[in-house]
């Protein structure tokens, strides 16, 4: 690649880097200031009070790369990134303010903790928004034959539930120190080569802009973390990197164009799948919360924070790579690779026991909630000997 070709890119990243950096302490004042404050409790890793909130320094990296972009190809003849050219069917204005709304939906939230419906509500208008701009899913290649697979109408609602699904798989990853923002790094780096290859210029503008976005935020949320990225900085990073995975299957999708983005962020679609999964078996609420996820099981493991990050870079690193390799492979060495890479990931949750049900129940005697207890629980033993005790009684009480 010549030196006229990366620079614009370069460029992109380095402003993003340099404004996460420049700005996160300014996202922790304001954090401070508005009480936007993680606690420690129960089902929380810190052991301090840690501000959230760190989105602020993720939109600004990606508002100055933007503007960025704007004056380079403007004034210094860059192509196009996240300009769109005449013939596009792409209204980025429009997709830039559903970007403003996901963010400011985890704004409002990182202060006043929104109701679940209510932070669905902003996400959804969020996904139509950016469907309405045309970032839609279009039509795909039929795998099994010649021609298309028309989506008609539910082209719309499909790329709907697929952003808001990415927005709440990294909003649910969220939970060690620096493991959002990391995966996002190497999701985002990994796109930006797929995206380059193939043409996708904006694509690959805004995945270089978001990589450098959060390695800047990353100097201040890896452990000992000293901000958190919210609500505003994990749906954000999800709808971003949603949306860049769309601008690669808009018009014309093949099957690996929509795999490959779903494989570079397998680690928290798992963990959420496994969540559902784990409740539903459970008889409860796949909204309930539970110390059943990946990070959660690894700290069981006797991992430390800074061990259990590594561990899931490098096996986002696996699936970033495998995905890369398939998209440079013929299909059926493609289907292979895909395969691998779904053993060696079941592999890893079979050890971890993602999918094992949260059976026990606990009556919290401050406030009198339902709480679940898994395994790795301190009070699981005890809340299992009561149950058995209650069993015994209840079998003297039969006889």
């Amino acid at each position: 690649m010549r030196i006229e070709h990366w620079m614009p890119y370069l460029l992109l990243f380095l402003s993003a880097l340099a404004t996460a950096l420049l700005t996160t302490p300014l996202a922790k004042r304001i954090a401070w200031r508005v009480d936007a404050v993680d606690y420690p409790e129960k089902r929380r890793i810190n052991k301090t009070p840690i501000p959230r909130m760190g989105g602020i320094a993720v939109f600004l990296g990606l508002a100055v790369a933007l503007v960025v972009q704007v004056i380079g190809y403007h004034h210094f003849g860059w192509p196009f990134a996240l300009v769109p050219p005449r013939n596009h069917a792409i209204n980025y204005p429009l997709l830039a303010i559903a970007a403003l709304i996901i963010f400011i939906t985890g704004l409002i939230d990182d202060m006043k903790s929104l109701k679940p419906l209510q932070k669905l509500a902003g996400q959804v208008l969020a996904a139509t928004i950016a469907a309405a701009s045309g970032l839609v899913i279009g039509n795909i290649v039929n795998p099994f034959g010649v021609g298309f697979i028309d989506l008609g109408i539910w082209t719309y609602p499909i790329t709907v539930i697929y952003l808001v699904a990415y927005v709440n798989i990294f909003n649910l990853i969220d939970g060690l120190d620096g493991l959002a923002s990391g995966i996002a790094i190497i999701a985002s780096f990994t796109m930006f080569i797929l995206a380059f290859g193939a043409g996708r210029f904006d694509a690959a503008g805004l995945s270089i802009a978001l990589a450098g976005a959060s390695l800047g935020f990353l100097r201040y949320n890896f452990h000992p973390a000293s901000i958190f990225l919210g609500d505003s900085g994990s749906m954000l990073i999800g709808f971003i990197l949603g949306t860049i995975s769309l601008l690669n299957v808009t018009r014309i999708a093949g099957l690996t164009t929509i795999i490959v983005p779903l494989v570079v962020a397998g680690i928290p679609i798992l963990d959420t799948f496994s969540a559902i999964i784990r409740r539903s078996r459970a008889h409860v609420s796949i909204g309930q919360a539970d110390r059943g996820h990946i990070h959660h099981r690894l700290i069981a493991e006797g991992f430390d924070q800074r061990q259990a990050v590594l561990l899931m870079y490098a096996w986002t690193v696996i699936l970033c790579v495998g995905s890369y390799v398939m998209t440079q492979v013929e299909v059926w060495p493609r289907i292979l690779i895909f395969a691998l890479l779904i053993v060696i990931s079941a592999l890893f949750c079979r050890h971890l026991h993602l999918f094992e049900p949260v059976l026990l129940h606990h009556q919290d005697p401050m406030t009198g909630d339902d709480e679940l207890i898994t395994p790795d629980d301190p009070a699981f033993e005890d809340e299992e000997n009561k149950l058995q005790h209650e069993h015994k009684d209840h079998h003297k009480h039969s006889l």
